[in-house]
């Protein structure tokens, strides 16, 4: 039995889809569809379903993946052993990232720090258009070894993760809006207005729809924006008001700074409205020496 059989089959399995796998892969369909099939002689049995659009596991595929997945690891680690041992690390390291993070945490510092000690691995970053429950998604489909996200509350079944920082979440209006002379605002005080946010999926959305719901409001979402740095701007045009991490607002905006400069930023007081900033990697299996080593460095470069 070849491991690369084994790695072609978990990709299939995690894709559902043999294209998927290939472009995962980086190669052509039919070469893993041939790997699958010789598996599948070399087993005696079938593993996989592929007489629907989507592919799906056999009981015997099913009870091969997870003994597939602990090989791969275990021959992931015996060749991290011998790498250290001859001088470095070596491989590919796949990195999800978020945009307009910059605030809390210097990941092109983290990254290029990375690359100077361990300059044998391939750094791959992505973001996900779902924000951090896209991440989520590919971490647990082990199309990332690990990734930056934001999750308010239980992290979810399937990923380990390891909290790095966090940032108030405050009010931005319109320097002309009815709340712009206020200190503070609640929730209740932002009734019927007109909100701009993330996507369903990133992580300001989800705390501030959790709090919203722990209070009992409701409220309208105008304005989807995928990065958050441009929400002030947004503000600024008179296009709604935005609840926003304390890191993506201008100095300039804050109560008492006496300078008007088209947009306020007002403090929200009686909710739970906290950015939380942690990075994730797949629960169902140890980290990868690879993995380990951006763990280990990724807590120096968050700003204080």
């Amino acid at each position: 039995m070849e491991l690369r059989h084994l790695k072609y089959f978990v990709a299939v399995a995690e894709e559902r889809n043999f294209t998927r796998a290939g472009e995962r892969l980086h190669i052509v369909q039919s070469a893993v569809s041939a790997a699958v099939k010789g598996l599948e002689r070399e087993l005696g049995a079938e593993l996989l379903d592929r007489g629907s659009r989507r592919v799906r596991l056999t009981d015997a595929g099913e009870a091969l993946l997870p003994q597939a997945r602990l090989t791969l690891a275990a021959a992931r680690d015996a060749r991290d052993a011998v790498a250290q041992v001859r001088g470095g690390l070596r491989g590919t390291l796949r990195v999800g990232t978020l945009t307009s993070v910059s605030g809390l945490l210097d990941l092109p510092a983290a990254l290029g720090e990375y690359h100077r000690r361990h300059p044998g691995v391939v750094l791959r970053t992505s973001a996900a258009p779902t924000g951090s429950q896209g991440l989520v998604d590919a971490l647990i489909a082990h199309r990332l070894d690990v990734t930056v996200v934001s999750l308010p509350g239980p992290a979810p079944a399937g990923i380990t993760v390891v909290d790095l920082a966090s940032a108030p979440i405050d009010l931005a209006v319109p320097a002309e809006h009815r709340l712009a002379d206020r200190d503070t605002v609640t929730l209740a005080d932002l009734d019927d207005a007109d909100f701009i946010d993330s996507p369903i999926g990133y992580g300001n959305r989800a705390v501030v729809d959790r709090a919203f719901a722990t209070a009992g409001l409701r409220r309208r979402v105008t304005i989807e924006i995928p990065d958050i740095a441009t929400g002030v701007e947004y503000v600024r045009h008179g296009l709604g008001i935005a609840l926003l991490p304390r890191f993506v607002l201008p100095r300039f905006t804050q109560p008492g700074s006496g300078v008007d400069a088209g947009v306020r930023t007002i403090r929200v007081t009686g909710a739970e409205l906290d950015w939380p900033l942690s990075v994730a990697v797949p629960a169902d299996r140890a980290p990868g020496a690879a993995v380990t080593a951006l763990l280990e460095l990724i807590g120096d470069f968050v700003r204080s």
